[in-house]
């Protein structure tokens, strides 16, 4: 682990000595600043983008994360918000012009394709690639979109290569970042103009924080300031910042742990006859994929199998033989979790999709990878003894 991203996310910022040697900054809990003069708050008003004028714009709780994560991310400048999709929307919301495209590249964040589809209303439409990403590229093309590993099959991209198409063309570059952390990934390093996190993952870490950033230069990110976020009022509230900057502090040592246990099952997981695949970035082959070492430093938690017999029925039955790992939505917290994008009546969808009837999710937690093992073993035997 880098050892000044550590620095970061434990010390960079905190300024014991601005706060009565408090080690852990205080939560500035208000709504609104005061000012001794109308002169001086009028002054403020202009700059409203750099002075305390307004929780909903700046407070210094929020600033101090947004500073962490700017400096995470190799960026000029963070911005937060309420929720990893309030940052999805801004970012949309703030870039795109009625008659623009957007290409999604890699399987994306369901959610994210709903925000776009609603779009519509708006002229604005969006199609998806996975290779040849060139060829998708449109005259009225304004964001590249990227995943990158992506939701539920975890394929990684180039993202030198998307980089460079997007200066090529004149496009903005963004990529949802969650998966990776600014601590295993740092696309802007790599050419991107923006990074976006949902907050509520693995930074944020405790699964009791919602939470979203994007990161990049300080004119595009000022300019989601000014449209995106302002004035549609996604607000990350002084209180939840600082949730996320106490889960920053044990990033580093949390991603380790993650991306240890998810190792140790991933090869637990190889052993079994039920398991058609696995899907996780270290499985990858660098031969197929040389670029995976330059762009990752490490891999979280967060992988995916597919159980040879698929369905709704078959799924849920391996579901409900779990015990400690608890089903539920998200990832990225201390807890284990599993799910599946399979329902009662989507089968078609999926196949048409590309995602296998079969398919799991799991995001490895924190507890023991023994304890884990042993949990996904007894589910594994649960279900042969039913069939047999």
């Amino acid at each position: 682990m880098d050892n000044y991203d550590t620095h970061i996310c434990t010390q960079y910022g905190d300024h014991p000595a601005e706060h009565k040697g408090a080690v852990s900054p205080p939560i500035y809990q208000t709504s609104l600043f005061a000012f001794e003069s109308f002169e001086a708050f009028t002054q403020a008003q202009t700059k409203e983008r750099e002075n305390y004028v307004y929780t909903r714009g700046v407070n210094p709780t929020t600033e101090l994360l947004e500073m962490k994560l700017a400096k995470l991310e190799r960026g000029e400048k963070c911005k937060c918000f309420g929720s990893g999709m309030g940052a999805i929307s801004s970012v949309f919301f703030s870039l795109l012009e009625s008659g623009d495209h957007v290409l999604f590249v890699n399987d994306i964040y369901g959610p994210t394709k709903q925000l776009i589809t609603f779009f519509h209303k708006f002229n604005i439409t969006y199609t998806t690639a996975y290779d040849d990403v060139e060829s998708h590229i449109q005259p009225n093309t304004r964001v590249i979109y990227v995943e990158s590993p992506g939701t539920m099959n975890m394929n990684v991209i180039h993202l030198e290569s998307i980089s460079a198409l997007g200066k090529k063309y004149g496009i903005y570059t963004v990529i949802d970042n969650t998966w990776s952390t600014p601590l295993f990934q740092k696309p802007l390093t790599h050419g991107f103009d923006l990074s976006i996190h949902s907050l509520t993952k693995y930074i944020g870490g405790h699964s009791d924080v919602t939470g979203g950033a994007v990161i990049g230069s300080h004119a595009l990110v000022d300019k989601i300031f000014e449209f995106g976020f302002q004035l549609n009022g996604s607000t990350l509230s002084p209180q939840d910042a600082s949730l996320i900057i106490r889960g920053l502090r044990t990033l580093p040592i949390r991603m380790q742990q993650h991306q240890q246990n998810a190792l140790m099952v991933i090869d637990y997981l190889k052993t079994k006859e039920e398991i058609a695949k696995i899907y996780h970035p270290s499985l990858l082959k660098v031969k197929e994929y040389p670029y995976i070492r330059h762009q990752m430093k490490g891999y979280s938690g967060v992988l995916s199998i597919e159980l040879k017999e698929g369905g709704f029925e078959n799924v849920a039955a391996f579901i409900n033989s779990l015990t400690l790992f608890k089903i539920g939505v998200s990832w990225g917290g201390y807890e284990s979790l599993v799910n599946s994008p399979i329902k009662p009546h989507n089968a078609d969808e999926l196949i048409k999709a590309g995602i296998s009837t079969g398919l799991v999710r799991f995001s490895i937690g924190l507890e023991s990878p023994h304890s884990l093992i042993s949990d996904l073993e007894n589910a594994f035997q649960s279900i042969s003894l039913t069939k047999s």
